[in-house]
């Protein structure tokens, strides 16, 4: 009888210590959740130096024609707010949550039984050989879908450039026309100022003519 009684005790001692990793794990995912938010400026300024670092040479390995290049250049310069606005996004919606698995990894110290590792070999091996085994075609493919989805997110951030440049262009001419109404208003209503002045001096005037007018007649 004493057997059942140690080993319901032992199960509910690992279930009280798995709630409570679980929730020391939530709270490690509140905490960073809490860091990312107040270190926004400091993590978009990080965001905005791999962009520089990573277009740069992402374009000086694909693009070599001088011209595309600086143009290419050109195009990441102008789509750098609209990357760091959805990279920003991205890294406070998830990476919360994956650097707290990183971390829970880390702090688990999960044992590897000499068969696992034996399986992970073999398989790492068996990667390699069909990796070496390839054929010239497949890699070609490969090599021409990666170029696909590079031109892809360059002409999406094209369209993106466009779009808002296109906008301010918009607006712009919007507030010069706004400017141009208010100032032809203006001038009308000087002009209205102009003719209310001349009318009362032509007023003033008349009566000073007539008795004139009259001393020569006598």
């Amino acid at each position: 009888m004493q057997k059942p009684i140690k080993l319901s005790q032992n199960n509910r001692k690992m279930l009280s210590e798995q709630d409570k990793e679980e929730e020391l794990i939530r709270d490690v995912h509140l905490l960073l959740k809490n860091v990312i938010h107040r270190e926004e400026t400091t993590i978009k300024l990080i965001l905005d130096c791999l962009y520089d670092v990573g277009s740069v040479n992402l374009i000086n390995q694909k693009f070599h024609s001088r011209c595309l290049n600086k143009t290419f250049k050109l195009i990441t310069r102008m789509s750098k707010p609209a990357f760091k606005m959805f990279a920003w996004q991205q890294v406070k919606n998830k990476s919360p949550q994956l650097i707290t698995n990183w971390l829970h990894n880390q702090v688990s110290f999960a044992n590897q039984t000499p068969s696992q590792a034996e399986v992970l070999v073999e398989s790492q091996t068996k990667i390699t050989d069909s990796a070496a085994k390839l054929q010239p075609g497949v890699i070609e493919v490969k090599h021409l879908r990666s170029q696909v989805k590079l031109l892809t997110g360059i002409l999406i951030g094209v369209v993106a450039v466009f779009g808002g440049s296109f906008v301010w262009l918009g607006y712009t001419l919007q507030q010069s026309h706004l400017q141009t109404v208010e100032k032809l208003q203006n001038q009308l209503k000087i002009l209205e100022a102009d003719l209310h002045q001349q009318q009362r001096t032509l007023k003033s005037i008349e009566p000073q003519t007539k008795p004139a007018s009259l001393v020569e007649v006598q």
